[in-house]
């Protein structure tokens, strides 16, 4: 009996030791890269299957909440078990069986089709590779939990890999994560990028660039690293070791996406020596920064841990996305990029592109969230008719509610507060906020309800007390018609072979009288669209009916006359010439703000 318990028990052992012993070996090459492929390898030994194994791709990555079918990047998928082959199957869209896996390692071979230019896929060719960690690597089902370790093999002439991964000591080009989430959170750069690197708030960081620029790497360390330290002074503790910024220059890009301890940012590499080109940069930089705390860490509970077969619903989109969109103003003005002025000019024409968007009126912000997988991602002609970004809303959202708190406390809280409190409860609890408990924090430091601003601002569709909210820190903000005594149409243009009609304005004339998106205008007024466009510059983004010179002989409440053609058929269509709706705000600091006003706007900005 002793000897029979003791069997069991070493049995039990072993087989507990084996399956923490399972290990994960990537090994990424580039055979081929100006074809646009990454070679994948994937040696699994101790897996311990009884039949088969599942490996599986996610089907989006992080910080991008649209599902992207990573799979359909995927080719030439086989197996070997202890060196033989063995036979594989795809059992749905993202998961591949591997079968016979009695063996004690498996060897997994695919290849992956690289070639969209952005900060959340994968993009190779001859010049460097970007590897969007969800579109690249598998993971055994049921074993996100697993570590692994990734090897780089540069092709020809790459030299330099840059990454937030940590590297293995003693192997070049080596890499290990301790889970499959800090793998798919870990995206790797391969090439002959040019690196630089500045310490700040104690943490070294990396700036690898990609595709050259006119950027100043001296000026770019100092302006980074305020930003940085201001961020940090928030949180009041910066988590990280080590933190990377990979930085593709294109002749113009734009967007980043957070990740735990790196970012991956887009930009034109031109643009730097502008002071339009140089803000918009660091703004970017601000942005991706602050995700470090604020998504990454201070986040809904939604998101994490990860589900990367499906969909992650959450309502909280305007927190994650649209706080941290604000916050790049407050970060920008602390560290001296930008003055008073042009901060609070910035924040109201957040304020103003909410207004100017008729979906703002349709959809609230926790709608905005709940359906950033079906409309964020995937806009339409009609989508702001219908929908607000919860990137915009959730600004102004950030920005009413530091006011109110800041005026609650008489200039002693900030939304700061907030935001600190809520990274260190999620510290101690291991885990996401609700909506209920990110407003009982608020409630908690502001020491009022915001039971009735939820309702209007976050759950609702309110029009927005902007020149309440801005009295409280002594500024007057006044609102005036965009485009005064100018006649408007409320439709969209696109020019090519033809002039089209791109998008038309809920209740605007374009609207009411049937007006349709790829309508092709022949004429205005009797005046063919040849001649219309005649002094047109082109290419215009921002091109409308109102570009057209017979509009410029045109008032308010008169008749334009368009010859459409739609479905090869040709028709007229009248539209009666409205007032433009859309609105801007303007903004005087008062200069005799009472004691409660300044204490108030000098907690809200932070200077």
């Amino acid at each position: 009996m002793k000897k029979l318990i003791l069997g069991v028990a070493l049995l039990l052992t072993v087989t507990m030791a084996a399956k923490s012993q399972v290990k994960i070996d990537f090994e990424i090459s580039f055979k081929e890269p100006q074809a646009h492929y990454a070679e994948v390898e994937m040696n699994m030994v101790g897996i311990n299957a009884k039949d088969y194994v599942d490996l599986k791709m996610p089907v989006w990555t992080p910080g991008s909440y649209l599902v992207r079918e990573f799979a359909k990047n995927v080719e030439a998928f086989s197996a070997t078990a202890n060196g033989k082959p063995v036979k594989t199957e795809k059992v749905n869209k993202n998961t591949w069986r591997v079968h016979n896996v009695k063996a004690n390692s498996l060897k997994v071979n695919y290849r992956v089709y690289a070639f969209e230019i952005s900060v959340r896929t994968a993009f190779i060719d001859e010049s460097h590779a970007f590897l969007s960690s969800a579109g690249i690597f598998m993971y055994p089902e049921g074993m996100l939990k697993s570590p692994s370790t990734v090897k780089i093999i540069p092709y020809g002439k790459w030299n330099k890999v840059s990454t937030g991964l940590e590297p293995v000591s003693g192997q070049k080009f080596t890499y290990r994560a301790s889970d499959f989430d800090i793998l798919f959170d870990s995206p790797i750069e391969v090439g002959n990028q040019d690196i630089f690197d500045f310490t700040a708030a104690g943490v070294k960081h990396e700036v690898a660039m990609y595709g050259g620029g006119n950027y100043d790497k001296e000026r770019l360390k100092v302006d980074m690293a305020k930003i940085i330290e201001q961020a940090t002074a928030i949180f009041g503790e910066n988590p990280n070791k080590h933190y990377t910024f990979i930085v593709h220059n294109y002749a113009q890009a734009g967007g980043g996406l957070e990740h735990l301890n790196s970012t991956v940012l887009g930009a034109s590499r031109n643009a730097y020596g502008t002071e339009k080109g140089y803000k918009a940069f660091l703004s970017l930089v601000a942005h991706e920064y602050f995700h470090l705390w604020n998504v990454k860490r201070l986040r809904p509970i939604a998101l994490g841990p990860f589900d990367y077969n499906n969909e992650n619903y959450t309502t909280n989109l305007w927190t994650a996305e649209g706080f941290t969109s604000y916050y790049e103003n407050k970060l920008l003005i602390r560290a001296g990029v930008t003055n008073e002025v042009a901060c609070i000019t910035d924040l109201l024409g957040g304020i103003g592109t909410v207004m100017n968007t008729p979906g703002a009126k349709v959809q609230s912000a926790s709608s905005s969230s709940f359906d950033a997988w079906i409309i964020g991602y995937r806009p339409n002609e009609n989508s702001k008719n219908s929908a607000i970004s919860y990137y915009s809303k959730g600004e102004v959202i950030g920005l009413l509610m530091d006011l109110e708190i800041a005026n609650a406390t008489k200039g002693n809280k900030s939304l700061d507060d907030v935001m600190k409190a809520m990274y260190l409860e999620g510290k101690t609890l291991k885990r996401g906020y609700t909506d209920a408990e990110f407003k009982a924090m608020v409630e908690k430091i502001s020491g009022i309800s915001f039971t009735k601003f939820w309702a209007k601002y976050i759950d609702g569709t309110d029009d927005i007390e902007y020149a309440k909210y801005f009295a409280y820190a002594g500024i007057d903000v006044l609102a005036e018609n965009a485009t005064p005594n100018k006649p408007y149409t409320g439709a969209a243009l696109t020019a090519a072979k033809s002039v089209t009609v791109s998008s038309v304005r809920r209740n605007s004339p374009a609207w009411v009288e049937g007006l349709n998106v790829n309508d092709e205008i022949l004429a205005v007024d009797g005046s063919s669209i040849g001649d219309e466009m005649k002094n047109v510059k082109l290419p215009n983004p921002a091109l409308t009916l109102e570009t057209l010179p017979a509009l410029g002989k045109k008032q308010i409440g008169e008749v334009l006359v368009l010859k459409v053609k739609r479905d090869g058929l040709e028709r007229e269509i009248s539209l009666t010439l409205k007032e433009n709706p859309n609105i801007r705000l303007k903004s005087t600091i008062n200069e005799v703000a009472t004691p409660l006003q300044l204490a108030v706007r000098k907690r809200w900005l932070g200077i």
